[in-house]
C-alpha cells in the first residue's frame, strides 16, 4: 500500500505516498547536527532531512534554502485554532499582485493540473492571483524530477517558502516517477498537489503541523513550534477538521480548500 505524503515545500513542501519498502542499507547522514539544530530552531522537524541542490528538504515536501536556514525571523507561524493552520514569517508582498507560473519539461497532465490549481486560487478573489505563461520570466517555475520510494515514502512534489524580499518561492518540483502518479496521471490529483505546493510558495505550512499522524498515520509526530510563537486566526473552530489542502500526507485523490483553509487565505491575502 502506498501512502502519499505531500511534501509541499513550506520551504520546499512535498507530497508523499507512504509505501512500505525494504531498506537494509546503512548510510552516513549527510546532514550535520548543526544544520539539524537550525532546522529545529526554525520550527521544522529535523527527522528524515534530505540534502538537495537548493538546500534541505524537510517534512517531506518543504525546501529550506540556505538563506532561510540562516535567517532569524521575528515571527514564524500563523495558527488556525484546533485545525492548526500555520504560515511562515515571510509572505508575498506588493499586493495586489499577479504571480506568473510556467510549466517546463512536463506532460499535459501537469499543465492541466497547473491550470486547475490556478483556477481554484483565482476563484477566491484574493489580492494575489495566478497566471500561467508559456514564455517570459515566471515567478514560479514548475519542473520535474524522477525519484522512486525511499524509507517507505515517495515524494509527490516539493517547494519552499517566500523570500525575505516578499517574493513567492520560485520553484515547484513534481515527481515524474511512475510510482508517484502512475503512467496516466489523474489531472485532479496532480492539480491538488500543485495547489498544495503553491500554498507553501505563498507561506502556508502543513495543517497537521502539530501532529503529522493526523494525515500520515503511524506514531504522533509534532514538527515543532519553535520558540517564536503563533497567531490564532479569529473565527475558526477549536476542533480539528479533515480535508485541508495543506495536510502533510495525500489521501491519494482530489483535495482542495476546505472552509477553514479559505478563512486562513482570506486573513492573509484578502
Amino acid at each position: 500500500m502506498i501512502k502519499k505524503i505531500l511534501v509541499f515545500s513550506l520551504i520546499t513542501a512535498s507530497l508523499y505516498s507512504c509505501k512500505k519498502t525494504a531498506n537494509t542499507e546503512t548510510t552516513v547522514d549527510p546532514v550535520s547536527a548543526e544544520v539539524k539544530a537550525k532546522i529545529t530552531n526554525l520550527g521544522f522537524s529535523s527527522a528524515n532531512v534530505q540534502k538537495t541542490d537548493d538546500g534541505y528538504l524537510v517534512e517531506g515536501d518543504i525546501e529550506l534554502t540556505d538563506e532561510l536556514l540562516n535567517s532569524t525571523p521575528a515571527q514564524t507561524l500563523l495558527r488556525i485554532a484546533g485545525d492548526e493552520q500555520y504560515r511562515t514569517t515571510n509572505l508575498v508582498t506588493g499586493l495586489p499582485r499577479v504571480i506568473k507560473v510556467k510549466v517546463t519539461g512536463l506532460g499535459t497532465a501537469f499543465i492541466s493540473g497547473t491550470d486547475l490549481a490556478i483556477s481554484r486560487y483565482n476563484a477566491l478573489g484574493l489580492k494575489i492571483t495566478f497566471q500561467r505563461i508559456t514564455s517570459g520570466t515566471a515567478n514560479i517555475t514548475i519542473q520535474g524530477f524522477n525519484q522512486g520510494p525511499s524509507g517507505g515514502f515517495i515524494t509527490l512534489g516539493s517547494s519552499g517558502f517566500p523570500t525575505n524580499n516578499g517574493n513567492p518561492y520560485g520553484t515547484i518540483k513534481m515527481n515524474t516517477n511512475a510510482q508517484a502518479y502512475g503512467s496516466n496521471p489523474d489531472v485532479n490529483y496532480v492539480g491538488s498537489v500543485i495547489q498544495h505546493e503553491i500554498g507553501h510558495c505563498i507561506g502556508m505550512r502543513h495543517t497537521d503541523y502539530y501532529n503529522r499522524a493526523y494525515s500520515c498515520g503511524g506514531s504522533a509526530v509534532n514538527e515543532g513550534a519553535s520558540n517564536i510563537g503563533a497567531i490564532l486566526i479569529p473565527g475558526t473552530p477549536s476542533t480539528a477538521n479533515a480535508g485541508s489542502w495543506m495536510l502533510a500526507c495525500s489521501n491519494g485523490g482530489d483535495r482542495t480548500f476546505n472552509s477553514n483553509d479559505i478563512i486562513g487565505l482570506n486573513y492573509l491575502y484578502k
